[in-house]
């Protein structure tokens, strides 16, 4: 725990990742109350001891009074409903988010006008459960959460979230909200619609490949297990990143069927795949340590540091 004072923090929806924070900011000290749309997770909330509510307009008139961090956890299909309370009950507050996509979001904030203290935020974790029951405090251990660094953002706003995510456990990952959205589509979106594929796929083998079907297949098809709804909410408003990508994809996978078509081989796919494999796991992240929020150009710098693979891990 930091030596710093703890900030409240309001969380509005408390399913797996929401949940998740409100366990951890509760863990590190914060003072921590939210709100869920469904009174059935609400009351699972309240039996771990954790103050949530069914009801949004008392949990945003608190978030008002105590200046707290508001942390928007619905899906995007939500959005602009949460949106519209906020800016109704709670309009000076900092806000951040741990939506999957950023620009999206962004753009919602300008149009309920709460941009001015809004702040992107996304948790790289999560599992292939949902709601409250599958929470956990120590979901964010060493994840990266990315943390917007947008033209205009309010320093001390950047700075809140910030400290959130490194109290969850998280270091930080500075970004501009287009470039994370195209990161995502890479590394979290494709993954989860080549997941449903290999799952399709494996299906189509009926009982004898289902039977014989072991770690490759049961890793590769972890997060086909996620509700549809929910895949859906995550990779449809990247449409844009995760189209293009996809087809990036399919010229990769297209060449490789060329080439066992022609010469009985998948060709070069088989090495290109582990070295990429291999990139993955020799990548190191680096300390920021020479950039402050307010710092002049400090939101430019971050995003270019981030840009080369930095992290947050003190403030």
């Amino acid at each position: 725990m930091t030596g710093h004072p703890k900030a409240a923090v309001c969380v509005l929806g408390a399913g797996l990742i929401g949940g998740s924070v409100l366990r951890a900011a509760a863990a590190a000290g914060y003072e921590v109350w939210g709100f869920n749309r469904s009174e059935a997770g609400a009351k699972a909330a309240r039996a771990d001891d954790v103050d949530v509510t069914s009801e949004i307009e008392p949990v945003l008139r608190r978030a008002a009074r105590e200046d707290a961090l508001i942390v928007v956890g619905v899906p995007m299909p939500a959005l602009d409903t949460i949106l519209s309370d906020v800016k109704s009950f709670a309009l000076e507050c900092a806000l951040t988010d741990v939506v999957s996509v950023k620009a999206p979001v962004a753009a919602a904030m300008k149009r309920h006008e709460l941009a001015a203290r809004y702040v992107g935020g996304h948790p790289m974790a999560g599992t292939s459960e949902s709601g409250w029951a599958a929470s956990t405090p120590d979901l964010f251990q060493r994840a990266a959460w990315a943390v917007s660094v947008d033209p205009g953002t309010h320093a001390g706003a950047f700075e809140r979230v910030a400290r959130l995510a490194l109290d969850c456990g998280s270091v930080v990952v500075p970004v501009l909200s287009e470039e994370h959205d195209r990161a995502v589509a890479r590394i979290s979106h494709l993954p989860h619609v080549l997941a449903e594929a290999l799952a399709i796929q494996g299906r189509n083998g009926g009982a004898l490949a289902l039977g014989l079907a072991a770690g490759s297949f049961r890793d590769g098809t972890r997060v086909a297990a996620t509700a549809p709804d929910l895949v859906r909410a995550i990779c449809d408003p990247n449409a844009t990143a995760l189209l293009e990508v996809l087809e990036d994809a399919l010229r990769v996978l297209e060449g490789a069927r060329d080439s066992l078509r022609e010469n009985g081989t998948i060709g070069q796919l088989a090495d290109a795949g582990h070295d990429a494999r291999v990139d993955f796991d020799d990548n190191e992240r680096w300390a920021i340590t020479d950039i402050r929020p307010g710092d002049q150009d400090w939101a430019e710098r971050l995003a270019e540091a981030g840009r080369r693979g930095g992290v947050i891990e003190s403030l």
